[in-house]
């Protein structure tokens, strides 16, 4: 019986193997190469482009990250949340290892929020320690770094120029927008410690004390060199819309449980029961966003347009294991209700 012959497969030497090996390897380094410099090209010219468009009081160009936002959304996600693990741990340090006892500390930060509370009289545990810190501290850098535009090393004139800003805003948030970038782009690049203490011991005179007047740092990082840094990126930068203005706000101990201005970093077992809780710390402040009202029928604008970002991190008074002294109601006396326009302490 006859078997069909089986048909000869190609082959090559192992030297013509080789060679060909080579040459494809060569070729396709090549092409990565060339590949990788019009990348860097690409870059360049964006960053080109946006320069020039700061220069030229323009829009910034945005580009584009994961989930659609835009690199300037994702950048503020980004930068807040490591800002947030920063006071976070500082606190936890600090609470672990009180240069004094957790009842001055948290006095003292209670003597700076709340000036003439009696505070003689204070008991608090490692926790409540803990969020009064990071409280004191979502205050500092709301007032003292993000809601004052920090430009120069001189704290007067620093005032002045959010002062200028402030006047310029409320007349046409588009100039303000252009003034704010050009501004910016010559600011001091850094928050040195001299500044650093100046803001510490404007806001926190108290505790600074009790803290014998140690810079706030975590892991060997200042915290308000991250603050700043957090500060110029959402001031010195343009936003989608061109003439937004991020400011910064802390619900105060004692208000009320707004839930489209904070988010609870833990369950509030008393609103669960249906029964009214309060603001007991805030761990981390929130953002909000001003911008230009819709156009009216006379070609005017209406008012400003304030909304709310990123919401504040807080913890209730009942996740706090209550507060050891008695709060005045409603957040020292202020009236309640919505954020009032402009403002940046909610």
């Amino acid at each position: 019986m006859a078997y069909p012959q089986q048909q000869q497969a190609d082959v090559v030497s192992g030297d013509q193997y080789r060679y060909a090996l080579t040459n494809f390897r060569i070729a396709h380094e090549k092409v990565e190469q060339q590949r990788a410099q019009l990348e860097e090209q690409e870059r360049q010219i964006a960053q080109l482009r946006e320069r020039i468009a700061v220069l030229e009081g323009g829009p910034v160009v945005q580009r584009h990250g994961p989930n659609g936002n835009t690199v300037d959304d994702f950048s503020i996600k980004n930068a807040a949340s490591q800002l947030d693990k920063l006071i976070n741990r500082w606190a936890a340090d600090v609470a672990r290892e009180p240069p004094t006892s957790h009842d001055a500390l948290a006095g003292a930060v209670l003597s700076d929020l709340i000036p003439g509370l009696d505070v003689s009289q204070l008991e608090a545990t490692s926790m409540q320690t803990q969020c009064f810190l990071r409280h004191a501290m979502s205050e500092t850098i709301s007032e003292g770094v993000i809601n004052c535009l920090i430009i120069t090393n001189s704290s007067e004139a620093n005032v002045q120029l959010t002062r200028i800003h402030e006047h310029i805003f409320a007349r046409d948030p588009t100039v303000a927008a252009v003034w704010r970038r050009q501004t910016f782009s010559a600011a001091v690049d850094h928050c040195t410690p001299e500044m650093s203490l100046s803001i510490l011991y404007e806001q926190i005179p108290e505790l600074m004390k009790r803290l014998n007047g140690t810079l706030p740092t975590s892991g060997g990082a200042s915290i308000l060199e991250h603050a700043y840094a957090f500060s110029r990126m959402l001031h010195g930068s343009g936003s989608t819309s061109g003439d937004a203005f991020y400011r910064a706000f802390v619900p105060e101990m004692g208000s009320t449980l707004y839930p489209r201005q904070i988010e609870l970093v833990k369950r509030c077992l008393r609103s669960e029961r249906g029964e009214l809780d309060r603001v007991g710390a805030t761990i981390f402040p929130g953002l909000v966003k001003l911008s230009r009202g819709p156009p009216l029928p006379n070609g005017t604008h209406s008012e400003n347009v304030q909304t709310v970002v990123r919401r504040a991190q807080v913890i209730c008074e009942c996740a706090m294991g209550g507060v050891p002294v008695n709060l005045p109601p409603n957040g020292h006396g202020m009236p309640e209700g919505p954020p009032p326009h402009g403002g940046g302490q909610f």
